[in-house]
């Protein structure tokens, strides 16, 4: 896993609120070098897009960044040159004149955010607030393999901008996508693809893709997906970037709901469990999605759990996802639940996290049910244990969570979060 952006505190020189750094809030503190200005418009950028439509001052983004009035102000009429930010009136001081509020523009750019399934499409778009403005769905045929998937994925991105108006654009991060980047983030392409031309309307900052893994996320190349062997090796973020002429990220479809999940503010340690067409998890631990040096953890539905047990389509006998499937073949979705909670419990013994979160269409299909039958096995293994009972719960948003998790690894970047760390919301778990 690429190394996480911690923030950045000045060492040298006081805060702007005047007191020692140790008064700054450290989710946001920043330097005052050049070398992380992108580092510190992107903290600026992630507390006006917290602020929403209140908006904050430059004297609040100061204090809460302790970073300099004067760097402050550079860096906002920066983001104000690129459209990101304008002001929104003025706000009574307890002393001096009032302070100008500025607010995030959110329609100054998207990110489309794709969920590729085995049998279904969808697509959104989404603003810098992370609203979803515009969505399609389609049937999807993944078997068809690569080149075709890639043509109807480039078609209903097409006809979802075309709908909503929107075109490719250059980023409208400029330095600030300098703020948090790595190998999956979505700066690796800028030209446009003279056989589609750009589209009139506002700035399209990238495609965030999210589909059944395993995958490389690093590279956007495809492993043996279970099933689909025809995938194995294929470059898929380089073959769609080809074809759309925007940046593209790829990602597993639970590594996306849990980055989603995150920033929404559903903790920093906890499992999303994925339960449609395949099983699968997504992982926050200390705050950040776990995707393993090799991209690779959250390969939850092929532990084995039966030995000799039915066959899965990985080639091994009795793991999880089979055994889960075949239950809701037969109609008993109480047995799937209990496997699938096998499974859990298995994980917060192993990984001490402190939530459980459930989502995907064959959960939505029996969802009381499974969230009653994984939360008495976690029950009855913590009384036997003797530990914590960890609460399970249904993923807030279970329907779109993956495919607007997809767009979030396009905009994630933008606002210094490409790894998962949102101490914002860290006390406030959106888990209605």
């Amino acid at each position: 896993m690429p190394s996480v952006m911690h923030p950045l505190k000045q060492r040298c020189c006081q805060s702007a609120s005047g007191g020692d750094n140790g008064g700054v809030n450290r989710a946001y503190s920043g330097v005052n070098l050049a070398v992380l200005r992108g580092h510190n418009a992107a903290l600026v950028l992630d507390l006006l897009r917290t602020a929403g439509d209140e908006g904050i001052s430059r004297l609040e983004l100061a204090e809460r960044t302790g970073l300099t009035p004067q760097g402050v102000s550079k860096i906002t009429a920066r983001l104000r040159e690129q459209g990101l930010v304008t002001d929104t009136g003025r706000r009574a001081s307890t002393g001096g004149k009032p302070r100008t509020v500025l607010r995030l523009v959110p329609d100054a750019g998207y990110a489309v955010g794709l969920h590729l399934d085995r049998d279904e499409l969808t697509a959104v778009l989404v603003d810098l607030a992370g609203a979803v403005v515009a969505e399609r769905r389609s049937p999807l045929a993944f078997g068809a393999g690569g080149d075709a998937v890639v043509e109807a994925a480039a078609s209903e991105v097409e006809a979802l901008l075309t709908d909503a108006g929107a075109g490719a654009g250059e980023a409208a991060a400029g330095d600030v996508d300098a703020g948090d980047t790595d190998a999956g983030d979505p700066g690796h392409l800028d030209a446009q693809d003279p056989a589609h031309p750009e589209l009139p309307g506002p700035r399209v900052l990238g495609v965030g893709v999210a589909l059944p893994g395993p995958l490389d996320h690093s590279s956007g190349v495809l492993h043996r997906v279970t099933g689909f062997p025809e995938w194995d090796g294929f470059p898929l973020r380089d073959a769609l970037a080809a074809r759309l002429g925007l940046p593209v990220v790829v990602d597993k479809d639970t590594n996306a709901a849990a980055l989603g999940l995150a920033l929404a503010g559903c903790g920093d340690s906890f499992a999303y469990l994925h339960l449609g067409t395949g099983l699968g998890a997504g992982l926050v631990l200390g705050g950040a999605p776990y995707r393993g040096p090799h991209t690779g953890a959250g390969e939850f539905g092929h532990q084995v759990i039966q030995l000799d047990g039915p066959l899965c389509g990985c080639g091994n006998r009795g793991c999880i996802e089979a055994l889960c499937l075949a239950a809701v073949a037969a109609g008993s979705f109480d047995e799937a639940a209990r496997v699938l909670g096998e499974g859990a419990a298995n994980t917060v013994g192993l990984l001490d996290i402190d939530l459980v979160l459930l989502g995907g269409r064959t959960v939505a299909a029996a969802e009381e049910r499974f969230v009653e039958g994984v939360r008495a096995v976690l029950g009855e293994r913590a009384r036997r244990g003797g530990t914590v009972e960890v609460p399970v719960l249904r993923a807030p948003g279970a329907e779109s969570v993956v495919v607007e998790g997809a767009a979030q690894l396009v905009l994630a970047p933008l606002f210094g979060r490409a790894h998962g760390r949102f101490p914002a919301n860290r006390n406030d778990r959106n888990l209605s």
